[in-house]
């Protein structure tokens, strides 16, 4: 991959490439899931399930990809999409959930249908269900007398279809989604995209982004549920990216939540305040439009300074992150570019996760090629730990008996 700088200085950029793993067919959006604290998912469309993590040989920590073997997925089948969960406690284990194609031959007529596997424990266990004709998996947490975990799957009927885990049966089962989720019917078109954020007082905020290009966002009180406000907003192509996302800001005394939306080869837009604005003031981050369609986002914070950037991979090869820049003059302020990489093929899914377990997260990047792993470069990170201890030894020398008080008092 290549670098490139965006009026900052090469230090600005804070990761290294540690390992590449090319797969035997590409992969698609919905391609890239964690599975654990530790470990990586990767779907192939020829039916391969790879499984990418960092493990200790010959006394060093070295990355390993390895095919895993999932029952009553056929060798020709194309896996559409995966998603994968830790169980809440006191249950343990890893709930996958994988949708596949399957062409099936009847009378020489094929048909298409599309498949849910969901498997309990390590990677390896039982098919618990199959059910037909969905192509997105996605899972978000409800609240339904305690935290649960809920697989939510957009299928070409204009719906969302909900699977909730059956603890006698040890099965996952459908049940109507207006239950739990009210805001996601009726729908205008397809689902591409969707997220579900938890925000203070019992409420959530759901946004989906559809086929047609249609946009929907609404506050819902889960207590209920009750839907008790809704926006909608239209673009003109298929809407490819949908994030939710808080982000503090100086000039406001509480964190506000934002949604970034992509659409096509058109500019990134981010609507801020969506608790107050709704959908009305879209703001379009600057040079987004240049790399072709934005495929997938990730909101994080990169430098460390408590402050997310936003992350954007496009299909024209190019890895962009964005910082929010709170102006003097002007209230909202806006998000500039900071710097992108270049790769050699297009981008479509990143994850930011612990993948060699020592406390430092890593940057998983997948391609149409193969998984990227960027890490951040140890020399800046070390003098950024060594600088806030510095700061933080000067704090307390100089207020010793403060530091002796709260020691006491603890």
């Amino acid at each position: 991959p290549l670098y490139t700088s965006c009026g900052m200085s090469r230090e600005s950029y804070p990761f290294a490439e540690d390992s590449f793993s090319r797969f035997p067919s590409q992969s698609n959006i919905y391609g890239l899931c964690q599975a654990g604290e530790q470990d990586l998912l990767a779907a192939t469309l020829k039916g391969k399930v790879v499984c990418f993590r960092y493990q200790e040989l010959q006394q060093k920590i070295r990355p390993v990809a390895k095919d895993v073997q999932f029952t009553y997925i056929p060798v020709d089948a194309e896996i559409v999409s995966i998603d994968a969960f830790n169980k809440s406690p006191p249950n343990r284990g890893l709930v996958v959930g994988i949708t596949f194609v399957k062409v099936f031959s009847y009378l020489s007529s094929y048909i298409k249908g599309t498949i849910l596997c969901v498997y309990v424990c390590r990677m390896h266990s039982e098919c618990i269900e199959k059910l037909a004709t969905f192509s997105l998996c996605v899972r978000v947490q409800c609240d339904d007398g305690g935290r649960e975990t809920v697989f939510l799957l957009s299928g070409h009927d204009q719906r969302i279809h909900l699977y909730k885990e059956n603890a006698s049966l040890h099965q996952f089962e459908e049940q109507p989604v207006e239950k739990l989720f009210p805001e996601l019917q009726p729908l205008p078109s397809n689902v591409l995209w969707l997220d579900v954020l938890s925000i203070a007082g019992g409420r959530r905020l759901s946004a989906f982004g559809c086929q047609n290009g249609c946009v929907g966002l609404a506050l819902v009180d889960q207590t209920g549920p009750e839907v008790l406000e809704s926006w909608r907003f239209q673009f003109d192509s298929p809407v490819s990216t949908v994030r939710l996302f808080p982000l503090n800001c100086k000039n406001e005394c509480q964190r506000c939540h934002h949604c970034l939306l992509s659409s096509g080869a058109v500019h990134v837009c981010v609507f801020r305040d969506v608790q107050e604005r709704g959908l009305s003031c879209p703001a379009y981050l600057s040079e987004s439009d240049q790399w072709d369609a934005v495929l997938c986002a990730l909101v994080i914070d990169l430098d460390f300074d408590g402050q997310k950037e936003v992350l954007l991979g496009t299909y024209g090869q190019e890895l962009l992150c964005y910082k929010f820049q709170q102006a003097l003059s002007e209230k909202d302020g806006q998000f500039e570019l900071q710097w992108r990489r270049s790769f050699k093929s297009p981008l479509l899914s990143i994850i930011y996760l612990d993948s060699t377990g020592d406390g430092l997260r890593e940057l998983a990047v997948l391609t149409l090629k193969g998984l990227h792993i960027l890490q951040h470069t140890l020399t800046s990170t070390a003098d950024l730990v060594l600088e806030r201890l510095a700061q933080r030894v000067s704090t307390l020398s100089a207020a010793p008996h403060c530091a002796l008080r709260a020691v006491h008092t603890e």
